[in-house]
């Protein structure tokens, strides 16, 4: 351990979260990543569990301040335990939006009552979030939202509807959007609700997909009452907080965010799954293929410029040389990655990819 108030050296940080997770965390099996574990209904209560772990053993929040409960370490820090952490079961439902949008969003516009409440619950596992933007009326345009709150004394009298909330389910509070001024012209009459979910007012019901996933959900307020003192950021002034989320959003979907602890699947170090294309190439018979090699050589190449990208880009804007939206590049570019890898994918499955029994190789 480092002297109280050193920045512990990266290489004996790295050794010391190896050796306590080999102990404490248990191993995902064969074959298994966290992102198949998220499914699972029950995955929320594990993920508590597992988070809480890490909290007492100081593993969690690692690069949130001190003073709310984290860490006060950087960057480096987390990725070197994020690459330690792979074969590990890990509580990556914290991740998004909990711990990479939402903790980030409380960070830069939260009052101190609002953070030292919050943020340590989130940090040891008590606490997921979700946010409430999406309307069934709305589409894309998230300005144009319809689902009201009447400001009445010390409250806001909330009712409407929001929709496509993934795990709504299983979290504890939302960051909501709602309208609070129908005179002002609607990016100006918005504000963010901080909105304890599972309380008398809101009904959460579940949406089933056509693969039976039934993580996305649908919320209906009823003359809800949300204290004024849950206001996040200002009244009336809400769009300005959704647009800080939306680019920890950005950031976090490009890969970008250094909140996030574990990975749901993937190769960490790389930023990306390249081992999956290489076990796929030899399990169909070419891994001596120039051509095939060429082709999972181009998704390794890609995952390193992503993963130069993100530095580049959360330093630029870490240091003001970047404007916030630049964080866009990271999402568009990860967009870009993972088509390409669909492809390559696709090209080295062949007619598996089309078709396929349960153990053939390219079927997934």
């Amino acid at each position: 351990m480092s002297p109280p108030g050193a920045v512990e050296d990266i290489a004996a940080f790295r050794l010391r979260a190896r050796q306590w997770l080999a102990q404490h965390m248990p191993r995902l099996p064969d074959g298994v990543d966290n992102q198949s574990l998220l499914e699972a209904d029950e995955y929320g209560l594990r993920a508590r569990a597992l988070q809480r772990l890490l909290h007492d053993a100081g593993f969690a929040g690692l690069c949130f301040p001190v003073e709310y409960g984290g860490q006060g370490l950087t960057r480096a820090h987390q990725q070197a335990f994020t690459e330690e952490s792979v074969p590990y079961r890990m509580p990556v439902v914290f991740n998004v939006p909990t711990l990479s949008i939402l903790a980030p969003t409380l960070l830069d516009f939260g009052t101190e009552e609002q953070k030292k409440r919050h943020l340590p619950a989130i940090i040891r596992g008590d606490e997921i979030w979700v946010q409430m933007l999406s309307e069934p009326s709305g589409g894309s345009d998230l300005a144009g939202l319809v689902t009201s709150g009447k400001r009445d004394g010390d409250a806001f009298v909330v009712n409407g509807s929001k929709i496509w909330t993934s795990g709504a389910f299983r979290a504890d509070y939302a960051m909501c959007l709602v309208r609070t001024d129908w005179h002002a012209p609607k990016h100006r009459g918005l504000t963010m609700l901080i909105v304890k979910i599972h309380q008398p007012r809101i009904e959460v019901r579940r949406i089933k997909r056509v693969n039976g996933n039934m993580d996305f959900c649908q919320e209906f307020f009823d003359d809800l009452l949300v204290p004024v003192e849950d206001v996040l950021g200002e009244e009336n002034k809400g769009w300005a907080v959704a647009s800080r989320l939306l680019y920890h959003e950005r950031e976090a979907a490009g890969g970008g965010s250094h909140y996030v602890s574990g990975v749901a699947s993937g190769n960490a170090e790389e930023g990306g799954q390249q081992t999956d294309l290489i076990e796929l190439a030899t399990a169909t018979g070419q891994g001596d293929d120039p051509r095939v090699r060429q082709l999972v050589a181009e998704a390794v190449v890609n995952d390193r410029v992503q993963q130069q990208l993100i530095e580049r880009v959360t330093t630029g804007i870490k240091n003001e040389h970047f404007p916030l939206p630049a964080g866009a590049f990271l999402r568009l570019f990860a967009a870009i990655n993972g088509e390409r890898r669909h492809d390559i994918g696709l090209e080295l499955a062949g007619v598996s990819g089309g078709t396929w029994c349960d153990d053939d190789p390219g079927g997934e």
